[in-house]
């Protein structure tokens, strides 16, 4: 058993605090976009006749900030797994945190025509950039500061940071739409939420830089200084993971599919669907959301905690398989523009994806051994979000604009999630193993039952 488990309970509750509250800025950041994209962006940076043909537009360049998450959990990863968590967790909350701000300062289509929809471009690429490097180190070094024996817990504690970041967006546009007029909040209002980050960052980096290295890689960074110094080949981590760890990338995939795709369509997507065809209010799809996300992030911790008991992939086929059968009942609930009802139906929904996602931080890092854990985690993560996330609201937009119906759809979010199953119910199980160990050195008790 790793030494990790006797760490004291006010450590790793430190180590959790500054992990939660740098990934809640940062998903705050991240979903602020995809709110405003379906909201405004589409009329003030990509104008168009038809607001669904706008609203597209903006959520191809929403896409193109998941493109670059993928190159940012490579480079991320890569020093990350020679240089340490910690620093890589700084650098990607500056770089997320400048280039939100920037955005809340962008001049709009009408003041420098084609020149706005480009800087929104690139700064959605640094975006995206920050974030695959952060989603790794944030759920690393809290799963490797923590014990094995509530690990699933802890790890989740990142995790929550998406629907905490989510609320915090969504509440913001909430509020702001609730005290303004809708010409004041196109004209001026929505870059508050974006310049509001500035302060976020500062907040976040001053917790951040407080904790302390996870020892595990430390333990590992001594091991490979020493083999260094004997003469052994130095290998890099991105490529190592291609080469030995292959099979858990796919893994890893495959676990996120579902639970990537269906976030963003009880999200993002929720807001074009919600406002352009069934014509409601905005307020109404924000505030559901809103109501939702809070469930969401108390229910993932629960769900985490649930996986230390009975594993990792019993609970998140429970989501996923859930999300298969309930992607054909959103649509016809949320169909009834009853604010109450689009509410339950949101908030079953993200009960679901937390099931899913509760899990998945101590799922995917007990895949990979210490010396590529910070590569292969991120790559997995963000591979899928390029093949799921990013698409998610492109292909529903572009379904709902060819049949104008939800059916297509659900049938989509039924087939992520059937992708998922499938996935974990191939996939060994992982509870129980020790991080420290080389996974060639140990077989978990609880893997070697399950073959």
């Amino acid at each position: 058993m790793s030494d990790t488990t006797t760490r004291p309970r006010g450590g790793i509750g430190r180590i959790v605090g500054a992990s939660l509250i740098g990934t809640t800025i940062e998903w705050y950041d991240f979903f602020l976009y995809g709110s405003a994209a379906a909201l405004v962006f589409n009329t003030l940076f990509f104008p168009s006749a038809d607001p669904l043909v706008g609203t597209l537009i903006a959520f191809i360049t929403y896409a193109i900030g998941f493109a670059a998450r993928p190159l940012g959990g490579i480079v991320f990863g890569h020093y990350g797994d020679k240089i340490g968590r910690k620093k890589l967790l700084v650098l990607s909350l500056l770089m997320m945190g400048g280039a939100t701000f920037a955005m809340g300062l962008l001049p709009t289509y009408d003041t420098i025509g084609v020149w706005a929809p480009v800087l929104l471009t690139v700064l959605r690429l640094v975006q995206g950039f920050a974030l695959g490097g952060e989603w790794g180190g944030a759920v690393l070094i809290v799963s490797e500061h923590g014990g094995d024996k509530h690990r699933g817990f802890w790890a989740s504690w990142p995790q929550a940071g998406a629907p905490g970041g989510n609320l915090l967006a969504t509440g913001v546009l909430a509020l702001l739409a609730a005290v303004q007029s809708e010409s004041d909040f196109q004209a001026w209002g929505w870059r508050i939420p974006f310049l509001l980050s500035g302060l976020l960052v500062v907040i976040g980096l001053w917790i951040r830089v407080s904790v302390s290295e996870s020892p595990v890689f430390l333990e590992a960074q001594a091991k490979a200084e020493a083999a260094a110094a004997a003469g052994a080949e130095e290998k890099a981590p991105v490529v190592e993971v291609f080469r030995r760890s292959w099979r858990e990338v796919l893994s890893a995939i495959g676990t996120r599919f579902g639970e990537n795709i269906s976030y963003y369509i009880l999200t993002s997507f929720l807001l074009v669907y919600v406002t352009v065809h069934l014509e409601l209010p905005k307020s109404t799809a924000l505030n559901a959301v809103l109501i939702g996300s809070a469930i969401h992030f108390a229910a993932i911790p629960l769900w985490g905690a649930l996986s230390d008991r009975i594993g990792r992939r019993p609970v998140t086929l429970i989501g996923s398989a859930g999300m298969a059968v309930w992607a054909f009942v959103f649509f016809g609930l949320v169909d009834s523009k009853s604010f109450v009802v689009i509410t339950l139906a949101v908030t079953a929904g993200l009960l679901l994806h937390g099931a899913m996602y509760g899990p998945q931080a101590a799922f995917i890092s007990e895949m990979f051994d210490t010396e590529v854990r910070y590569s292969g985690a991120s790559m997995g993560s963000q591979l899928a979000s390029v093949l799921a996330g990013a698409l998610a609201p492109i292909i529903a937009v572009e379904l709902l604009k060819d049949y104008g119906s939800s059916t297509p759809i659900s049938i989509y979010l039924c087939a992520a999630a059937v992708v998922t199953t499938v996935t974990v119910a191939v996939t060994r199980e992982t509870l129980g193993r020790d991080l420290s160990r080389n996974s060639r050195e140990e077989v978990p008790a609880a893997a070697a039952a399950d073959r």
